[in-house]
């Protein structure tokens, strides 16, 4: 667990401490993926529940509500995810759910990509309950935009009317996928995303190698940068993009076969974000994923029409809809990369 800021979140941490006196209900987290929200977040929480919190409102990491809170088993907190994140990372969350929570969030056989409507309802058992040594009460609520419909409007009523001393806390990468209902219902707070000299400090004080190409790979991302240096496969991207800049159908069966056992996720994260490049290299001149490709990429940004470019966007974007389980993964690639062909005339 993360338990100190990031270099970039301290402005925001501070600017939230005045308002530890009147803190709204609920706040809205959000901002970038990759920038260390979710972290963020959870230091607030447990801060929230510190017994003998610092000066700056840090958590003490020593008093018995902190030892309760690292090791997921504070009464006083809940923290509400999609299982399938469960999944990724063991149990290692589910103590801080009730046991009504936590059965629900295991009823399904295959991991809901979704904050489901039994998760929100098994909240009003715990919202009801008094809360230990009549201290805070806290809830931690992410990705927000993984509520689906009927949990969105399921956590509405806890929203407008939650109990004294209750603070929730959602955290969203995309505010534009929530309801209307629910944004108007919390305090938005923005969280910034560091300057780029900021991110590659940190990634060298983390002795990532390469940090500057993992950084724009990821847009700028330093989390997910550390995350994908970590995962490695950069011989793999270079690959994989050296061929990109070569387009054609013969290219495309070559490339299928040769990158069929890797990610399909990661390779159709890779087209997107080289489409996203080329489309602004072409419209502005602007080149954010992959710098060190410029003269491929204007190339090519001068060989493809605008709508042609356009579409392909498109494209990819449903496909990474279905990426994590393409039924054949040598197909799913093979059809992607003969669309992309076909761009250039």
């Amino acid at each position: 667990m993360q338990n100190h800021l990031y270099p970039w979140q301290y402005s925001a941490w501070e600017s939230l401490q005045k308002l530890r006196d009147r803190l709204p209900h609920a706040i809205l987290l959000h901002g970038a993926v990759g920038t260390g929200k979710s972290d963020f977040a959870t230091l607030l929480a447990q801060s929230l529940l510190c017994e003998l919190p610092a000066a700056d409102g840090q958590p003490c990491t020593t008093c018995a509500s902190c030892g309760w809170f690292v090791q997921y088993s504070h009464p006083d907190f809940r923290r509400v995810r999609p299982e399938a994140l469960d999944d990724d990372d063991g149990d290692a969350g589910d103590g801080s759910t009730d046991a009504d929570t936590k059965k629900a969030s295991k009823s399904s056989k295959t991991p809901s990509k979704d904050i489901r409507i039994e998760q929100v309802r098994a909240l009003a058992n715990f919202m009801n309950l008094s809360t230990h040594r009549n201290g805070n009460r806290v809830v931690l609520l992410y990705p927000a935009e993984c509520l689906n419909t009927a949990s969105a409007n399921a956590l509405l009523k806890t929203l407008e009317e939650p109990p004294p001393r209750t603070v929730i806390l959602l955290v969203s990468n995309r505010i534009d996928r929530l309801l209307p209902t629910v944004l108007s219902r919390c305090r938005k707070f923005a969280m910034p995303a560091p300057v780029r000299a900021e991110a590659l400090a940190w990634l060298q004080a983390q002795q990532v190698a390469d940090a500057d190409v993992w950084l724009d790979a990821q847009g700028g991302a330093p989390l997910a940068a550390l995350a994908q240096s970590q995962a490695g496969g950069r011989a793999e991207l270079d690959a994989f993009l050296e061929q990109l800049a070569r387009p054609g159908s013969d290219t495309a069966l070559a490339m299928a076969e040769k990158f069929q056992k890797y990610p399909v996720p990661d390779i159709v994260s890779w087209m997107q974000r080289w489409l996203y490049d080329m489309f602004s290299c072409k419209m502005t001149g602007q080149i954010r994923f992959y710098p060190r490709y410029r003269r491929q990429l204007t190339a090519l940004a001068a060989r493809a029409e605008v709508h042609a470019l356009m579409a392909g966007l498109q494209g990819v974007a449903q496909r990474r809809a279905i990426a994590e389980h393409p039924l054949a993964p040598k197909l799913f690639i093979e059809d992607m990369l003969l669309e992309y062909a076909q761009i250039f005339p």
